[in-house]
Order: C-alpha cells, then structure tokens, then sequence
C-alpha cells in the first residue's frame, strides 16, 4: 500500500464512519428528526453499521483501520511502527470531514435548536461524556472498552477463514477477507451495548477529538460546551487499550 493509498483510504473510511455515526447520534438527539429519541439501541446499531460501510470502503486502500488505537495495536503486534503517523493524521482528517458532513445533512434541526428552550445539548451527537464524571473510573471503562475491541479484531487476522492465514497490517491491512469487517461491525454493536453506558464508548481517539473541534468551531445554535476538561480521556484510554491489546495478542498468539 503507497502512502498516498494509505491516507486516502484513512480519510474516506473515516469519514464515512464519522457521518453515519454523528448522523445516528443527530437523528435520536435532535428535535425535527424522524427517530428522536429511539434510544440507545438505534445508536448502537447505527455505529456498527458506521463501522461496517467506513471500513469495507477503505479496506482496498488502506485496510481500513479508521481508528488510531487499531493503528497502535497493529503496530505493536507486526513492530512496524512507520506508516502510524500517516494513518493517525488521516483518520483525524476524515473525522473532521465526516463531522461537518453529519452537521450539515441536519443543517435545519440544528439552527432550529435556537427555538427549543428544552433542547438538549448537541455535544453529545460530536463526541462523547461520561454519565459520572470519575476520570480514573471513565479512563479505566475506555481502556477495558477498547482492548475488548482490538484484541479481537488482531485476532481475527489469524483465524482461518476469517483472516485466511494472513497477519495483520500486511499486504491488505487488519482484514483477511470480507467476512472479518462484518464481524468488527457486530463487535462495535456488542461494545456499544454492554461497554458504551459509562462513557459512551469512545474507543478511538479520533472518532472522539475531530468532531469534538467540530462542535468547537461551528456555529451551532444553543451548543453548549465542548468539554475540553474531560477530551483527554476518550483521547488517552483508547491509546492506552489499543497499546495492551497489541501486547497481549503478540505475547498470547
């Protein structure tokens, strides 16, 4: 894979994760919307379907790793650590690009935002925010939220017939064949509905920090904070369970 391939690649997939995700997160947040307040089942859903058309697109060019705690714990397992800058720099590109695209597919209800006294704040559809606010507790949820995800997904790369015998980060990436990113799409949902009510399950760094300067920088009627306080920790505890995940499979497998 060039690296031209890498970064495209990155950016799309990442994107498209990003405007679906976002975009499931506005359709149950914002007034005006057809599926507000369907619940926390439909989010979950959405982003594993986020996951599911983000990496199927850029598995092709970049193996379609959309997440640099995946990136970290591939680099671990294969001590190829050179192209990591390349990919973390994509994947925040394509956050931000798929959290202004998300913005403006509901361009209407956020400016009607303006006119709902009760409207809710909109930094939850960007980016996310513990239920209880205990850094050490929140950092610890999205360290065991992550390695829960990157394990398997290294894991998957060796498994005969869902990796067919190749080794992750070589040749087509973290995904063997077609069936492994359904399975890391099934795997998102599962996090999402017995990891994600503490934190909102986070588990990327950059699905987290890009859009979360999105919704620094829009004009989004009535947006409330960005929370800067606590974007250190969907930041630092993804990186922290990418990195043991890496470990763990390279010491286990």
């Amino acid at each position: 894979m060039s690296n031209g391939d890498i970064f495209l690649g990155e950016v799309i997939g990442t994107a498209i994760l990003i405007l679906f995700g976002a975009g499931v997160c506005a359709a149950v947040t914002l007034h005006h919307s057809k599926a507000r307040a369907a619940g926390w089942v439909v989010i979950a859903f959405g982003w594993g379907f986020a996951v599911l058309a983000g990496a199927y697109t850029a598995a092709p060019l970049s193996g379609g790793h959309l997440n640099p705690a995946v990136t970290v714990g591939v680099a671990v397992d294969t001590g190829e650590w050179g192209k990591v800058p390349l990919y973390i720099a994509a994947q925040m590109v394509g956050a931000i690009i798929g959290a202004v695209l998300a913005y403006l597919v509901y361009y209407a209800q956020f400016q009607a935002n303006a006119d709902i006294k009760t409207a809710q704040p909109t930094l939850g559809i960007f980016s996310t925010g513990p239920e209880i606010r205990k850094p050490a507790a929140n950092l610890l949820t999205e360290i065991i939220a992550t390695l829960g995800l990157v394990l398997p997904i290294l894991a998957f790369g060796r498994n005969d017939g869902i990796g067919v015998g190749q080794i992750p980060g070589q040749d087509t990436g973290i995904y063997g064949s077609g069936i492994s990113i359904l399975l890391v799409s099934l795997l998102v949902v599962g996090i999402g509905l017995s990891l994600g009510g503490p934190t909102g399950y986070a588990v990327n760094p950059a699905r987290d920090l890009g859009p979360r300067l999105v919704h620094a920088l829009l004009p989004i009627p009535n947006k409330g904070t960005s929370d800067w306080g606590y974007s250190w920790v969907p930041v630092a505890g993804p990186l922290i369970g990418g990195l043991l995940a890496g470990l763990i499979f390279n010491a286990a497998f």
